[in-house]
């Protein structure tokens, strides 16, 4: 059994506190309406289809080897967030637990960092408040605010000489570049960042392979069907026509008779470290085998999904937004996890 190493850490972003007390503020003449609804990273997974996907070699199955020793001298840390949305007629608020969990031997390090934002159309709100945020598209402006915290906290907790593995994908949503141009930070520090999707309706190798367009449902149906358990397939690169460092190496990974997941590379990442990756995706095969075939993820994601729930929980927030004088439903609902 794995212990938990005592000297775990829990971060509130700064103004935390101050936002809580702020929304106390907001006039409360209408009837409040709630909603709280978990979401997840994986919704903001898109492709569009005027992108180029090659394989880097023809297109064939890779048999795993879970028994391979990993013969790298780096730390395996782990990173996942829990993200609760927040509904109300002023506006929408965002709860994220950002969990970093670094393998110790056999001891897992957790750091946390909880952050909280409300937006709102409304000017009279937002003078009232030095921290509720002026928003026209809620949505986008809370992706744009999880993304940067989330690579600050990686980028500040995050050890040298690490392996980081990141559940979401690399390249998704609207406002993705952020992540990328983030990527050369963790290279001088020899970190090599590794992606992982487990739910996508993607079709960037299917689209852009002759032998096999419009013959799938999608690039998971395809290598579901095309992959025994444990095999992956070969790398293939994904490259923005406009922006060429907005590329990707990836390739599926089916671990059980379950569907595959993609493990992704920025090409960067990539080519620094390429002598390595043959022998790192069976150590991911490995991890995915510990955590059992009933949640086919991989064993430190696991870890660190557990911990941002648990950070979130600690939060206490619906207590909070009932003391606000708003009244939260139950009616939770995760999709894409």
């Amino acid at each position: 059994m794995a212990k938990i190493l005592e000297n775990n850490i829990l971060i509130l972003k700064e103004g935390y506190i101050e936002i809580l007390n702020d929304m106390k503020k907001i006039p409360k003449t209408l009837p409040q309406v709630t909603h709280i609804k978990e979401i997840n990273s994986d919704d903001y997974d898109f492709f569009k289809k005027d992108r180029l996907t090659n394989p880097l070699s023809k297109i064939e199955k890779v048999k795993l080897d879970a028994k391979t020793e990993l013969s790298l001298n780096r730390n395996i840390v782990a990173y996942d967030e829990s993200i609760k949305k927040f509904s109300c007629l002023e506006g929408e608020g965002y709860l994220v637990g950002h969990s970093i969990i670094e393998l110790k031997g056999d001891d897992y390090k957790p750091t946390g960092l909880l952050t909280f934002n409300f937006y709102t159309q409304s000017d009279f709100i937002v003078k009232k408040s030095d921290y509720v945020k002026k928003s026209k598209d809620h949505k986008i402006d809370s992706k744009k605010d999880y993304i940067m915290d989330r690579i600050d906290f990686l980028t500040k907790y995050t050890p040298e000489d690490s392996i980081l593995l990141i559940d979401g994908p690399l390249i998704g949503g609207d406002v993705y570049t952020y992540l990328i141009r983030s990527i050369d930070n963790f290279l001088d520090r020899n970190i090599l960042p590794v992606f992982f999707v487990k739910n996508s309706n993607s079709n960037i190798v299917t689209d852009n392979i002759d032998e096999l367009k419009n013959k799938y449902n999608s690039d998971m149906h395809w290598t579901y069907n095309y992959l025994n358990k444990g095999e992956r397939t070969n790398f293939f690169i994904y490259r923005d026509k406009i922006n060429p460092n907005n590329a990707k190496v990836f390739c599926y990974l089916k671990a059980f008779n379950k569907s595959p997941q993609r493990i992704e590379f920025h090409v960067s990442s990539f080519k620094k470290f390429e002598d390595e990756i043959d022998n790192l995706i069976n150590k991911i095969y490995y991890y995915i085998i510990v955590q059992g075939k009933n949640n086919p993820q991989i064993r430190p994601i696991a870890i660190a999904e557990k911990y941002a729930r648990e950070y979130v929980k600690l939060s206490n927030i619906n207590k909070t937004f009932f003391d606000i004088g708003l009244t939260p439903t139950m009616n939770q609902e995760r999709f894409g996890g």
